[in-house]
């Protein structure tokens, strides 16, 4: 009778941990939204803490610490398209003004004439222009849908930013109530995945960045011996795309390539391809594995596999957090190991 009263009353136990942890599966299932944004905002927070914490030892407050750095970011962005939207403004007036010396030299083209006859590529351009009218509506429409789009994301970023705010001002007094609720050996663990969370994250920006300034400087180079104009933006514009693991790099030289296209056509677009193609296979192959490896503490096999994962899951924002999600799993991981095998326990009795 006993025995049957304890069974049933442990599958009870089972069935309502299960339902709780369905229950719980569900709700961020639901909330799936606000719970990326509060990851995106943990993830900002721990990579602008340096950052505020050198600023903070020069006697300014936490708050104006922080606010200096979204300042010093802005101002960054701010500066990036002063440097990128004069010179693409200026391209696309001269392209406008050379288009039809180009269009006037394609249809003189013989291999374009035969094509022209055989599918009927002018006809079908002409349809469409005389069509254009009608696709106003749906082109309104869609500039509707993106201002909308544009408001919520606008929305959604300043939401990150509070909450960075609030994480980064507040976040070691929130860890330090946490510690306290534990055990002085659980408190100790806890710090350290913590801390080695949050070296990781540090590292990951810092490398991250510094790949990007070299692929920067790998085309400013680049575009320099090609003798491409507005070299300086279109630098800083494949290095800001190289700040995307695995695809910035082919989308940013992809943009370039079209500048370069225009410019020097074909030598310097074969010439920029070659430099791409190269670049990109050093990247990935060695830069990437040597400052990953020593600023993250990741194997090169790991942080491939958790770029695509993370990129099929998220996109492009799962590929950004993917090395850093890694890097917590394995700070996790090392803890468990560690002190499943007594190393940890013996560290902390060992007096200083």
């Amino acid at each position: 009778m006993e025995q049957s009263q304890v069974s049933s009353g442990l599958v009870a136990r089972v069935v309502l941990i299960i339902a709780a942890v369905v229950g719980l599966l569900y709700f961020v299932y639901l909330a799936r939204q606000v719970v990326g944004l509060l990851v995106v905002a943990v993830f900002f927070a721990i990579a602008i803490t340096p950052a505020v914490n050198w600023i903070e030892r020069r006697r300014v407050p936490r708050w104006a610490a922080i606010l200096l750095v979204y300042l010093a970011i802005a101002a960054s962005i701010f500066g990036i398209g002063l440097l990128l939207v004069p010179p693409l403004v200026s391209g696309v007036e001269s392209l406008s003004q050379d288009l039809p010396g180009y269009v006037q030299d394609l249809r003189n083209n013989e291999t374009f004439k035969e094509y022209d006859n055989r599918y009927h590529i002018t006809d079908k351009l002409e349809q469409q222009a005389e069509e254009l009218p009608s696709k106003l509506g749906q082109a309104a429409g869609t500039l509707q849908d993106v201002t909308v789009g544009v408001f919520s994301r606008f929305v959604e970023l300043f939401a990150l930013l509070v909450i960075s705010f609030f994480l980064v001002r507040d976040g070691e007094r929130m860890l330090g109530w946490g510690y306290r609720q534990l055990s002085p050996e659980r408190a100790e663990r806890a710090r350290t995945v913590a801390r080695d969370i949050s070296d990781a994250i540090a590292g990951y920006v810092f490398g991250n960045f510094a790949i990007s300034v070299l692929a920067g400087l790998v085309t400013y180079i680049t575009l320099l011996i090609l003798d491409v104009p507005f070299r300086v933006p279109l630098a800083i514009m494949f290095g800001f795309f190289d700040l995307i693991p695995l695809v910035g790099a082919t989308i940013g030289g992809i943009l370039v390539g079209i500048v370069v296209a225009f410019v020097n056509f074909p030598t310097g677009l074969i010439v920029w391809a070659a430099v791409l193609i190269g670049y990109q296979q050093l990247e990935n192959h060695l830069i990437q594995p040597v400052v990953y490896g020593r600023a993250v503490q990741l194997h090169p096999l790991i942080v491939i596999v958790a770029i695509l994962i993370g990129g099929s899951l998220l996109g492009v924002l799962g590929a950004l957090l993917a090395i850093p999600a890694a890097a917590a799993v394995q700070a996790v991981v090392r803890d468990w190991w560690r002190y499943t095998r007594g190393e940890g326990a013996l560290a902390i009795d060992q007096p200083p």
